[in-house]
């Protein structure tokens, strides 16, 4: 289903939230105080406009309280990304998610009243460290701060040729395994009776810490 969604400011953050949603078929508005990086998205946002998030007026006019999410990806300028937020959510807007740089910064914007804050630089660096530091662990989606979906490729021959019931998955590591991947088939919500192969990918959706004990069994 179709959604709406402005984006303030247009970084590299900003740009590529802009890309991704145009791509997905998205109602977008782009918006930046920078008549460059308007220009660029000119043929890709619905819609783009040279404007200060930080007037009152600018955002009265923009109708923000009409679109589905408001992002603001002013990362750089914590007086503009502070003032944006409040001024949003001021102003009416459904959700709005806030970009922060650092901690300080997050702990600030929700007061004013983000309703989700995102730390793309520390997550993308904690995001690589997990996949350097697993052997099996080809990708991952975190569902929050404790929760995780993961595709893990099975390596340990003590896993091969068992079923999901011999494997005991669930009361052994807290884990629900969602799909199996058999080279180029998938197995979408398998059965117990499954049996599993050798470098089969199993995704799986369970607490962190559960899927980091799953990865430590299998370097046996």
């Amino acid at each position: 289903m179709k959604k709406s969604f402005a984006v303030f400011g247009l970084g590299r953050f900003g740009e590529s939230v802009v890309r991704t949603l145009a791509a997905a078929h998205q109602d977008v508005l782009a918006v930046d105080i920078k008549e460059e990086p308007v220009n660029e998205l000119m043929e890709v946002a619905t819609q783009t406009m040279i404007a200060d998030t930080r007037d009152e007026e600018v955002l009265h006019d923009l109708n923000v309280d009409t679109f589905d999410y408001v992002i603001i990806g002013i990362g750089n300028n914590m007086e503009a990304s502070i003032l944006t937020t409040m001024l949003s959510k001021e102003q009416g807007a459904k959700k709005v998610i806030a970009k922060a740089e650092t901690s300080d910064q997050g702990r600030v914007l929700e007061r004013v009243g983000a309703d989700q804050v995102i730390f793309p630089e520390r997550d993308m660096g904690q995001g690589i460290v997990r996949k350097l530091l697993s052997n099996h662990i080809l990708s991952f989606i975190d569902l929050s701060d404790e929760y995780t979906l993961a595709a893990i490729e099975i390596t340990d021959p003590n896993f091969v040729n068992q079923n999901l019931i011999d494997l005991n998955i669930r009361q052994r590591f807290g884990l629900t395994v969602i799909a199996i991947k058999h080279g180029k088939d998938i197995n979408v919500s398998p059965k117990p009776t499954d049996m599993m192969a050798l470098h089969d990918v199993v995704t799986v959706v369970g607490p962190i810490k559960s899927v980091n004990a799953l990865d430590e069994a299998l370097k046996k």
